[in-house]
């Protein structure tokens, strides 16, 4: 009820207003009624009026239009019509200022009516007043309420694309205001229309703090524009970019090889050093920057530094140029002292370790090279890793020194006696040593029996009785074993070791109980396609082929099955014994079927003396006899033939 009482006021004011309105108008129309009649009186009054000669035409108005001839009224038609403007829908037209209110601003196009803008489309205009033109763009002549509906913010962004198009399409240069920033870039606003500014083609330097630019008016080129999506890709790299080619070009040109040159350091890299020589890059390689070795240019320049450089090389087409640090300061080698010979010692740090051997650097910029081999007397070589690490502090004896070509190897196995000398006094042939397990290959075992002196144990001395196939099968690096020395070779530093001489060879005993057509108990300890590997008694594997693998049922054996075995081959030399199973139960066979034999035999031979009785005594017997005799025989020799 409150908000409807509170409606009907505001109406019933609103009328109050108006009809005071209205009778202001009415009263200044009767004043000026009144003005005009005593106008008119008083113009009576002082004219003398006549009589016009015969009879006044009424019809004059219909006929000539008032007091104009045809002639005239055609041409005040037409200069009427010549102060409108022909106006169409979707262009962009100019209009003077002819008020502005809170609200809106009235525009005179020279249009049948005045157009109305929103005063709030004007804000980049805030000195706007009567007299002053703008553009703006029609959007309808004519809406509901019969007014021309114009737009200025729709005409900016018009024309702001026709200038964008038209600065990429002739690569002309456009000015833009930077409003913000944005992953990745900056939005640069070009006479209304948002632009996208890369923060990769902002300069030609890396920028590392967009905001920097934020609220400032700079100069682009448009490099992309996608319609579809109104999107504008503009780039401020390239102006700079175009302006350091000139000046590169004439950089290059006063360019001389061993000049040098004051340059800032631009960006690093792990390779190198970009120097920016003033409009032209040039690259400081890593081994370019120092005598000595350094794992990354931070360790020596940082960004924004001002250094002197030397040219080292430069290309005139491609504009590149090759800097150096390093040279401008006497080589190290020049340094060096002259007193340093072969098999001097000298004191350095470790720079660099790779798989062939370590660097030492004995002063800034000389370096010698300690190869694997000459790190230990061991001929088993090692990774250099196991001996040395980057920045140990170690002592070398110089073996080769090159000042011409600056090259020099070192060792530091000199600096310790040589372990072979008088070998043959400590280690002599037959004597048992103790070893250590270094290193296993598929052939043997390399052992160490003190530091500098390693030998070989080949698999085949492992053991008398296990046939291995991996010395991994038999022990592990790191372990201890016990060693007879086999042969020694103190020239080529080659020592022959052996394990399984630690005991007499068994198989001088094993020929003794592994006799052929013997039987013995073994165990299944591994099924293969070819055979079988079998473990006798005393730890002896013999191995028994797949075709005497099965038994008397028709399966073949399986792993862990116990059963009897026949040695049918023994080789001692070869350490080879080859067994059978089938052949037990088929020799058992074989004799069960040669008794049955046997005995079928004695049974006809006996058959054939008793015919033979008979025969002799049917001529002694009577005829009643002869019939039961014949049947007799006849039984009898059945029997024969059934045996045989």
């Amino acid at each position: 009820m409150a908000k409807k009482q509170e409606a009907e006021k505001e109406l019933a004011a609103k009328n109050a207003e108006l009809h005071g309105a209205d009778t202001t108008v009415v009263k200044d129309t009767e004043k000026i009624e009144s003005e005009a009649d005593s106008n008119l009186i008083d113009q009576i009054k002082s004219n003398t009026w006549s009589t016009p000669e015969g009879d006044f035409d009424w019809e004059i108005d219909e006929k000539a239009f008032g007091n104009y001839s045809e002639a005239e009224r055609t041409q005040l038609e037409e200069q009427y019509a010549g102060t409108f403007n022909q106006i169409n829908q979707g262009e962009i037209i100019e209009g003077i200022v002819v008020s502005v209110n809170n609200k809106d601003v009235v525009l005179n196009v020279g249009f049948k009516s005045d157009g109305l803008v929103a005063l709030s489309e004007f804000r980049d205009l805030p000195d706007l007043k009567v007299g002053d033109t703008v553009d703006v763009f029609v959007e309808s002549q004519e809406d509901a309420n019969g007014q021309l509906v114009l737009s200025r913010k729709r005409a900016k962004t018009q024309k702001s694309w026709e200038a964008i198009n038209d600065a990429l399409e002739n690569d002309t240069i456009i000015d833009g205001f930077v409003k913000s920033r944005t992953k990745g870039g900056l939005i640069v606003d070009i006479k209304g229309v948002e632009a996208f500014l890369p923060g990769s083609q902002i300069d030609i330097k890396p920028i590392r703090d967009y905001d920097i630019y934020v609220g400032k008016t700079m100069e682009f080129k448009v490099v992309k524009i996608n319609h579809e999506f109104k999107n504008v890709v503009v780039s401020h790299k390239v102006l700079i970019e175009d302006d350091l080619e000139n000046q590169k070009s004439e950089i290059v040109a006063k360019l001389e090889k061993g000049q040098v040159l004051e340059g800032t350091v631009k960006n690093i890299t792990d390779f190198g050093v970009f120097i920016d020589l003033g409009g032209v890059d040039g690259l400081l390689h890593i081994t370019d920057i120092s005598w000595g070795r350094i794992e990354h240019p931070k360790e020596v320049l940082a960004l924004d530094q001002t250094i002197n450089v030397v040219v080292l090389d430069f290309d005139d087409e491609k504009k590149r140029i090759a800097l150096g640090l390093k040279q401008l300061s006497e080589h190290p080698w020049e340094s060096l002292d002259t007193e340093l010979v072969i098999g001097s010692k000298v004191k350095g740090k470790i720079v660099t370790v790779a798989d062939y051997g370590a660097f030492l650097e004995i002063i800034p910029g000389v370096e010698g090279l300690i190869h694997v081999s000459e790190m230990s007397w061991s001929q088993n070589l090692r990774s250099p890793q196991e001996f040395l690490k980057v920045s140990d502090e170690i002592e070398a004896q110089i073996l080769t020194l090159d000042r011409d070509d600056r090259k020099m190897s070192l060792g530091i196995k000199q600096l310790t006696p040589d372990p072979w000398k008088n070998i043959m006094e400590r280690y002599p042939i037959g004597s048992k040593q103790k070893a250590v397990v270094k290193n296993m290959t598929n052939f043997g075992v390399f052992v160490e029996l003190e530091d500098g002196i390693d030998g070989l144990i080949h698999i085949s001395d492992l053991s008398w009785s296990k046939k291995i196939n991996h010395p991994n099968e038999f022990t592990k690096v790191g372990e201890e074993l016990e060693v007879v020395v086999l042969e020694l070779d103190e020239d080529n530093r080659k020592l022959s070791l052996g394990h399984k001489q630690l005991e007499e060879n068994p198989w001088d005993t094993f020929e003794t109980i592994f006799t052929i057509d013997s039987i013995h108990e073994g165990t299944v300890i591994k099924v293969g396609d070819k055979g079988d590997i079998v473990t006798l008694q005393y730890g002896v594997e013999g191995f028994c082929p797949s075709k005497h693998s099965i038994k008397e049922d028709g399966a073949a054996l399986k792993v862990d099955d116990v059963t009897d075995f026949k040695i049918i081959e023994f080789n001692k030399e070869n350490k080879r014994l080859v067994i059978s199973h089938s052949r037990i139960w088929e020799d058992a066979k074989e004799e069960s079927r040669k008794e049955e034999s046997n005995a079928r035999k004695k049974d006809a031979k006996a058959a054939s003396t008793a015919v033979k009785k008979v025969k002799e005594s049917v001529e002694k017997s009577t005829l009643g006899d002869l019939d039961v005799l014949a049947q007799l025989k006849e039984q009898m020799e059945g029997d024969e033939k059934k045996s045989k």
